[in-house]
């Protein structure tokens, strides 16, 4: 039995690695903490928005007097609410249009609310905005009970949790006349936004989506919304599901747009007007109930015609055409060296599935760790492993490095990487730097590497790359492939491989179990808060004292250091 079962280990090491890529397995759904999160600090969230797209995001919705024109004109004066209210970009086409009209605007980002304020036709005398929270604040609060002729409710209770919708409805029903109405639209269910959403794990409950800015999209249904509105004291008078098939040419992308526009009323609006009277649903003895009127329209317009709310703005957030604002610049101090490093901005980190699009403290403290011990890779050929967009150990190691090859298996990864390499690194440094894809296990990719360097490399870098548990074998395996045959190109120097990282959902020993299955053997190991003892430890050897105090960003880092047995 014994030797069956060393014959079969035997075996299992001869196979060839399994190919993977290193990305989250997906689940469709966040984590409770998320969603407990998003929820907490959708205020912040959606201030981080208007901080970063000001009033360039919404167009102003001029298509409000030819859709629902009627509601506005006629004598008197209306008094209109509009929640959430944004930049302004319903308020202040009505103001333009409807000299007789004072609107009250609320949203509970104050940095919308600031917008409003500072538009070059905001008036007090026509306008008061303020900062609610439809879900928590009162808003007699704000304006007088029973006082508000029409609610514009444009692409707002989308960004409501569901299971809070209701708090809302009832909070605006609170300020409507009797006869009061509410001018809806919003996303559906269909949208081209939203089949993008079930190709990420950005799902928090049915039909409710967080995008990648933080910020939350709800998809409705005609069935969802007329029961939600009738069981919160609203009759339907009008209800349309709204089509447009919208190609953008340049892109060549055809786009499928659904929203639904609806009208509601004060379920109080018994003897409203005989031209409403025949749309509305009437619970009385007797008395025949006509169904809402429903409209379905699908159009096909070129993009610069979208007559819906959206700037082309909001067609890169939706359809996934990334713009540079989507990165940030990061600034990482090596030595006498300065790198300014491109990554994916914070607010798309946590909902981003490729882990290679930031910046991790464990290739911050390897980098610096080269920079200040450069004979650790002098004159030998260097291989970074899953370097992600960064690329700052390959590029600290360069300096001094014969032939520096930086690879990540995640195309976008390598994308942003070539740009941090070409806007970081000059030659004779760069013609010594190439970036290369490489799954690990993937023979192509394997043997294309080896063509650039058929000796092997001496050195084999990794930082945070051991977090995923069904890589570590693949790891190990693409190393051993990689790594120069025993025999260092100096007497005291043997082919190392340095992983540096957090214990995550990966323990030592299982890192052990899998390297010594490909040959590997830890020969030192180091913990960020483990005393110096430079005379007993290769690793303690690269710290000065001080060093320990200014470039260890974090006390839960680990360096191992392996050779081949």
């Amino acid at each position: 039995m014994a030797s069956d079962a060393q014959e079969g280990e035997e075996q299992e090491q001869q196979q060839a690695p399994q190919r993977i890529q290193i990305f989250p397995t997906p689940t469709n759904a966040i984590s409770p903490f998320w969603r407990e999160k998003y929820e907490r600090e959708a205020k912040k969230y959606w201030d981080i928005f208007y901080k970063r797209h000001q009033d360039r995001f919404f167009k102003d919705r001029h298509y409000l007097d030819k859709e629902w024109g009627h509601y506005f004109s006629g004598s008197g004066k209306k008094v209109l609410l509009e929640v959430g209210c944004g930049a302004g970009n319903t308020i202040f086409p009505l103001l333009a249009t409807y000299p007789d009209v004072f609107v009250y605007a609320c949203d509970f980002s104050p940095r919308a609310v600031n917008l409003v304020k500072m538009h070059k036709d905001f008036k007090e005398s026509r306008v008061s905005a303020f900062v609610c929270d439809l879900t928590v604040d009162d808003l007699i609060k704000e304006i007088p009970p029973s006082s508000i002729d029409i609610v514009t409710m444009i692409f707002v209770l989308s960004a409501v949790s569901p299971e809070k919708m209701p708090l809302a409805l009832q909070n605006i029903r609170k300020i409507l006349k009797p006869n009061g109405c509410v001018l809806f639209r919003d996303y559906a269910i269909g949208d081209l936004a939203q089949e993008r959403f079930t190709c990420k794990d950005q799902k928090i409950s049915e039909n409710f989506y967080v995008r990648g800015d933080g910020t939350r999209a709800f998809y409705f249904s005609n069935e969802f919304l007329t029961s939600l509105f009738e069981e919160n004291g609203f009759h339907v008078e009008e209800l349309g599901l709204c089509c447009k098939q919208v190609e953008n040419r340049s892109r060549e992308l055809v786009m499928n747009r659904r929203w639904i526009q609806a009208v509601f009323h004060h379920s109080d609006d018994a003897s409203s007007s005989s031209s409403m009277e025949a749309s509305v649903k009437i619970d009385l003895p007797g008395e025949e109930y006509i169904e809402p009127k429903v409209r379905e329209n699908t159009l096909t317009e070129v993009v610069n015609n979208f007559d819906v709310d959206m700037s082309e703005g909001v067609a890169v957030d939706m359809f996934g055409i990334s713009p540079s604002n989507d990165n940030e610049t990061v600034v990482v101090n090596l030595g006498e060296s300065n790198y300014k490093i491109e990554v994916l901005s914070k607010e798309y980190q946590h909902t981003c599935k490729s882990t290679g699009l930031m910046l991790w403290e464990s290739a911050r403290l390897m980098a610096s760790v080269l920079a200040g011990n450069p004979t650790i890779v002098a004159g030998k050929r260097v291989l970074e492993l899953g370097c992600g967009c960064g690329g700052i150990c390959s590029m600290a190691a360069v300096v001094s490095a014969d032939l520096v090859v930086a690879t990540d298996g995640d195309t976008n990864a390598l994308n942003l990487l070539s740009r941090n390499v070409n806007s970081n690194i000059k030659p004779p440094f760069l013609d010594k730097l190439i970036t290369k894809r490489l799954q690990w296990g993937n023979r192509d990719h394997i043997e294309a590497i080896k063509e650039i360097n058929n000796r092997g490399f001496d050195v084999i870098v990794g930082t945070d790359v051991t977090y995923i548990p069904e890589a570590i074998l693949p790891l190990f395996a693409t190393a051993k492939e990689m790594i120069s045959s025993k025999g260092g190109i100096t007497v005291d120097w043997e082919p190392a491989l340095i992983l540096c990282h957090v214990f995550r959902r990966v323990d030592e020993p299982s890192i052990l179990s899998a390297a010594s299955k490909f040959g590997f053997r830890l020969v030192d190991k180091w913990h960020a808060g483990t005393p110096s003892n430079q005379s007993k430890s290769i690793i303690n050897s690269w710290f000065s004292e001080n060093a320990f105090k200014d470039c260890i960003p974090s006390t839960a880092l680990n360096i191992m250091y392996f050779q081949i047995e």
